[in-house]
This record gives structure tokens, sequence and C-alpha cells, in this order.
């Protein structure tokens, strides 16, 4: 014979992910990819300040580990400052490190350099 689930054992689950325990919390974490505007270069801590081209959005990002590329080959880290407009993708996740609070990391950052004049 099966045993009937009690009714509370089904609202306390519901409840559960309705709101979201805080270990499923910590786990799901935001992928975002687009166009940003370079902001600032913090090359002895490799951080990155970006905004959202569209929004205003600003995002503090630890570009350590992120692959940058430009034209699909791979480029330094420091060749990120003669550029104003980078496509990154990154994930957000708060987290405070020597004193500073990270919005988060890229993963990948794509430079398209700028037309050559005729």
């Amino acid at each position: 014979m099966h045993k009937r689930m009690r009714p509370w054992v089904g609202v306390f689950l519901a409840m559960l992910l309705l709101q979201g325990s805080p270990g499923l919390r910590d786990r799901a974490h935001a992928l975002e990819a687009g166009i940003f505007r370079l902001l600032s270069i913090s090359t002895s801590e490799r951080l990155i300040l970006v905004s959202s081209v569209p929004g205003k959005n600003k995002y503090l990002l630890d570009a350590s580990s992120a692959r940058i590329t430009m034209d699909g080959k791979p480029v330094e880290f420091d060749s990120l400052e003669q550029f104003s407009s980078i496509q990154v993708e990154l994930e957000l996740k708060k987290e405070k490190r020597n004193g500073v609070e990270l919005d988060g990391f890229a993963t990948e950052i794509r430079i398209s350099p700028p037309p050559a004049d005729p």
C-alpha cells in the first residue's frame, strides 16, 4: 500500500519552491551577455567597470579569468584600455573581495576593432 502524502507536506514543499531556499538561490546565478561601455580598468586586480549600453546599469566585474579575444584571436588584458565598447558575457553574483563589493564575473570579453578609415 502507498502512504498518502499529508497535505501540510505538500504545502510546505510549495512554500519552499516559491520562496526559494538559500541553497537554491546561491546556485542560480544570472548569466548575461551584451554590449557594454567600458568605464574603468584596474590592471593590478583585473577588475573592469562597465555599463550597459541601452540602460545605465553599472557592473564592477572580476575579469581575471575571462577569455579575451579580438577577431577570434586571444589578446592581453592590458589591450582593453584602447577600447570604449566591448561585448561581455558575465555571471552576476554579488561577492566581496579585499573590501570591494563585486557584482559578478566576466567569463568572456570580445573586442571588435573599429572599422578602418577609407
